[in-house]
């Protein structure tokens, strides 16, 4: 009888195995993706949606977008650039400012959102000797390989090697050199630079 028992109580622990399996799959999941929406040396852009987090201090605890300007203003602390900082970088820099009006702060960051597509804060267009120019929406840890790959490339007449990244921050805009003939090419992945939401890869043609 006892024998019997054991095997009903077995085979019921084979039939659910599977179902606790999937069930706990399916729990981790979210988990998995919300840890996964950003990178951990992801740049804040304008448009993205922040959350402040003040341990101990909800009144100082806020979540706001970046501004057009890179900018966020929380309680106490004025005008903070964001763009261009990951959220440690943003956080510590927060945590300095907040010291002067609370002992000790411990700040966490975190990007709720990033800014959509819908925006050109959160475009790179790719302008001049591509394959097919045009805008490619930004996603989190995008490289400019990422982007050559999607305008199909460099094309025929393309002096890769000449191109630069126009980056504005602040208002002010800069040249980045970057080897796109190498990347392409040779796969020289030392010219595989990061991107920032905004970004205008500009390519120019060879001269013959």
């Amino acid at each position: 009888m006892n024998c019997l028992k054991l095997t009903h109580v077995a085979a019921a622990l084979l039939l659910l195995s599977p179902i606790a399996a999937q069930a706990q799959n399916s729990a981790a999941a979210p988990a998995s993706s919300a840890s996964a929406a950003v990178a951990s040396d992801y740049l804040i852009g304008p448009g993205d949606e922040l959350q402040v987090f003040v341990w101990k201090n909800p009144d100082l605890s806020v979540t706001l977008p970046v501004r057009p300007d890179g900018k966020i203003s929380t309680p106490l602390v004025a005008d903070i650039q964001a763009q261009g900082k990951t959220p440690t970088a943003l956080a510590a820099d927060l945590r300095t400012a907040l010291g002067k009006y609370v002992q000790d702060p411990v700040v966490t960051v975190l990007v709720r959102t990033v800014a959509t597509a819908t925006g050109s804060a959160a475009s790179i267009r790719v302008i001049g000797a591509a394959a097919t120019p045009k805008s490619v929406p930004y996603r989190a840890g995008m490289t400019v390989l990422d982007v050559m790959i999607d305008v199909g490339g460099l094309n025929t007449y393309a002096a890769g090697n000449d191109a630069q990244i126009i980056r504005t921050q602040n208002g002010v805009s800069r040249g980045i050199p970057v080897h796109l003939a190498d990347l392409m090419k040779s796969g020289d992945l030392k010219a595989n630079v990061q991107l920032m939401p905004g970004d205008v890869v500009r390519i120019p043609e060879r001269w013959f």
